[in-house]
């Protein structure tokens, strides 16, 4: 009889204490996963080192710019254009000095012309020593300044027609044009400046700006394969006051204004 009670008493004792050992452990467990420790010996993850930009990595910048009157700053009384405001703000905003070396842009080119000129040695050497190169081309290969857009006996009806005929044998030689600056100086920023539509208040039905978006998509897709290289948008900085961003001299070139429009666009991208 007594070793009945003492069996079932040492029985007793040791569920009591597997129960607390129990306990115990699961209080554990769940204070390890309510409340986590990190571990000493855990290696937390750091972020990799950013690397410099062109800019930042540059004691001077150094930028070409060529093309056609667009960066020759034709319309532009103070003569700046665009590719001097670039410069001016450029070198306050980065308190570095910024130097245009060549401004090789002739008013009037077309595709064709700045093509030649690439494959002159004096351009090479010019584009080999920029940081940024600076370029428009296009507009006088489409619209031809004003040839054949308008008809009518007043010549007063918009003809995108003839626009659009001149699109795609200009974007062949772009095509062209970007690799020969790509040759030249593949680590350049090259930075093409797109084409508005400077007859958009005598184009009520807008069909021009299709052609002209046209011609900004195709541009696109061959920048798209350089990874230095970008277009820079600038329909949407003339479309809804046309008037007041081009010089009332030729109704076709920026004024001022519309030059310090394209200088602030480029300067949001370089940065």
């Amino acid at each position: 009889m007594r070793s009945s009670r003492f069996i079932w008493g040492t029985i007793g004792l040791t569920a009591s204490i597997t129960t607390i050992v129990f306990a115990v452990g699961f209080a554990y467990a769940a204070n390890q996963i309510w409340f986590p420790k990190a571990s000493g010996s855990l290696q937390l993850a750091t972020e990799a080192p950013k690397k410099e930009s062109m800019i930042e990595s540059k004691a001077k910048l150094q930028i070409v710019a060529l093309g056609d009157s667009l960066t020759a700053g034709t319309g532009d009384n103070t003569g700046k254009g665009y590719v001097g405001r670039v410069r001016e703000k450029l070198e306050k905003e980065t308190g570095k000095p910024v130097f245009v070396l060549n401004n090789l842009a002739i008013p009037g080119y077309k595709s064709d012309q700045l093509l030649a000129d690439l494959a002159l040695k004096k351009t090479q050497d010019a584009l080999a020593q920029a940081d940024i190169i600076l370029l428009t081309i296009g507009g006088n290969d489409i619209f031809a300044g004003g040839d054949g857009l308008f008809q009518g006996d007043n010549q007063t009806e918009f003809n995108p027609e003839a626009a659009e005929s001149r699109v795609a044998p200009a974007l062949e030689k772009v095509q062209k044009i970007l690799e020969a600056i790509n040759k030249a100086n593949p680590k350049a920023t090259v930075m093409y400046v797109g084409l508005y539509h400077p007859f958009l208040d005598l184009d009520p039905k807008q069909e021009g700006s299709l052609v002209v978006q046209r011609w900004n998509n195709g541009v696109f897709e061959m920048i798209n394969r350089y990874p230095q290289m970008v277009i820079v948008p600038t329909y949407d900085l003339f479309e809804q006051n046309l008037i007041k961003y081009l010089s009332s001299a030729d109704h076709f070139h920026p004024n001022a204004d519309g030059y310090e429009r394209i200088a602030d666009r480029i300067l949001q991208i370089l940065k």
